[in-house]
C-alpha cells in the first residue's frame, strides 16, 4: 500500500482540490458576472441623467419659444359673423393685445368683454389660429320685435332680449305694444317674460300672416293681439300653443276669406268676430 509523500500532504493543505482557490482564479481573471452587473448599472445611470437633462433642455426651450421668443405671438384678429356691427366695432370690445404671446391668451375674458360691451351680440367664441392669429365668431341678436321710445326703436330678440336701440325702424319688424293700466298682470308676469309671450305669437303666426304683422297688442300673458294689414286683427290669446293656433287661422282665414277680425285664442274653436 503506497505511503503518501510529504509534497502530496503538502499539496492537499494548499487547497489543490476542485472547488478551491485555484478554480476561482479563472472567474478574477476574467471580471465575474458581479462586476458586468456593476459596469451596466452605471451604464444605465448615464443615460437616465442624460435623458434627463435632454428633457429639460427641450422644455426650457418650449417655454422660450411659447412666451420669450416672437414666433408665436398675436399679430393680426380676424372676425366672422358680422353683420349690423363693424369688424372694427367687435375687434375695440374683444380687446385683444397685439403683441402677446399667443398662448397667454384668454379666449374666456375675451368672450365675456364681447357680449358686455356689444349686447346685440349674442354668442362669441375666441379661436386662437396658430402660429400668429386670433379668430373671433360671433352671432348676432335679430330683432323680432321693436318698441318704440322716445321717438326711437328698441330691438327684441327671439328671447324677450332688448338689446339695442336704433333711430329707424327695422323693415319688416312688427312693433311691439305693451298696454299699461294693468298691475295684476305686472305683479305676476315680468316685462320680459310679456315680451317672450309676445315674440312666440308673432313668429308662430303663418308665413303669409307674418308677413302682415304690423304690431303685437299684450294686455296681459294670456291676452295677445296681432294687428295685420288692412286693418284686421287676429285675437291670438296666450303665447302658448302656437302651432296649433296657427293652424286653425290659416284655415278660418280660407273659410271666411271677407272676415276682419279672427279669434283663435282656443285653436280647438276659431272663430271670427264681428267688425
Amino acid at each position: 500500500m503506497p505511503v503518501p509523500t510529504r509534497d502530496a500532504d503538502r499539496s492537499e493543505r494548499r487547497g489543490d482540490r476542485p472547488g478551491g482557490p485555484a478554480a476561482d482564479s479563472g472567474d478574477a481573471a476574467g471580471g465575474g458576472p458581479r462586476r458586468g452587473r456593476r459596469t451596466g448599472l452605471r451604464l444605465r445611470r448615464r443615460a437616465v441623467v442624460l435623458l434627463l437633462v435632454l428633457a429639460l433642455l427641450l422644455g426650457s426651450f418650449g417655454v422660450w419659444a411659447l412666451y420669450g421668443s416672437s414666433w408665436l405671438r398675436i399679430e393680426h384678429v380676424s372676425v366672422s359673423g358680422a353683420g349690423v356691427l363693424t369688424e372694427k366695432q367687435i375687434r375695440d370690445a374683444a380687446a385683444i393685445p397685439l403683441g402677446s404671446p399667443l398662448v397667454s391668451l384668454d379666449k374666456s375674458a375675451a368672450e365675456r368683454r364681447l357680449r358686455d360691451r356689444l349686447p346685440r351680440i349674442r354668442t362669441a367664441e375666441v379661436v386662437r389660429a396658430w402660429p400668429h392669429g386670433v379668430g373671433l365668431k360671433v352671432t348676432e341678436r335679430k330683432p323680432e320685435l321693436v318698441q318704440e321710445k322716445a321717438g326711437k326703436y328698441v330691438e327684441v330678440d327671439a328671447e324677450g332680449v332688448r338689446f339695442a336701440t336704433v333711430g329707424k325702424r327695422p323693415k319688416g319688424v312688427p312693433l311691439l305694444v305693451v298696454e299699461s293700466g294693468r298691475p295684476a298682470a305686472a305683479r305676476h308676469f315680468t316685462a320680459e317674460r310679456l315680451r317672450r309671450a309676445a315674440v312666440r305669437a308673432a313668429t308662430a303666426a303663418p308665413a303669409a300672416v307674418a308677413e302682415d304683422i304690423r304690431s303685437v297688442h299684450v294686455r296681459s300673458y294670456d291676452s295677445l293681439t296681432l294687428e295685420l294689414t288692412g286693418g284686421r286683427t287676429v285675437l291670438w290669446g296666450s303665447g302658448e300653443r302656437g302651432a296649433a293656433k296657427a293652424k286653425a287661422l290659416k284655415a278660418l282665414m280660407k273659410a271666411a276669406k271677407d272676415a276682419r277680425h279672427f279669434d283663435v285664442s282656443v285653436p280647438s274653436a276659431p272663430s271670427t268676430m264681428p267688425s
